[in-house]
């Protein structure tokens, strides 16, 4: 059973970078966002839209990481009380909100 404490949440700021970077011909954003999307919320996940106070907080956030994507997330983690899992080592510099996940 799902408990608040353990929901998990999406961000469109993901969805919105891998279009961007499929776009682009990225090797790495081959997956198809519309079947992503559409697989997350059949598995439980739930849509985190962005707004203006998660953009507001990523002015916050010392300058560890320049992946404005990354740092939108961490924003996001911030800004609503989560904890954002990631494999990225540079992002995990942060530490708080977030979960390096080796």
């Amino acid at each position: 059973m799902t408990t608040p404490e353990n929901a998990l949440f999406f961000s469109v700021a993901s969805i919105w970078e891998i279009v961007i970077k499929r776009g682009l011909g990225r090797e790495d954003f081959k997956v198809d966002p519309r079947r992503l999307r559409k697989m997350l919320i059949a598995h439980g996940y739930t849509e985190l839209p962005v707004v203006a106070e998660h953009v507001l907080t990523v002015e916050t956030l010392p300058l560890l990481h320049k992946d404005p994507f990354d740092r939108l997330l961490l924003a996001q983690a911030r800004t609503e009380g989560m904890l954002l899992l990631t494999v990225d080592s540079a992002v995990s510099q942060y530490q708080e909100s977030v979960k390096y996940m080796v």
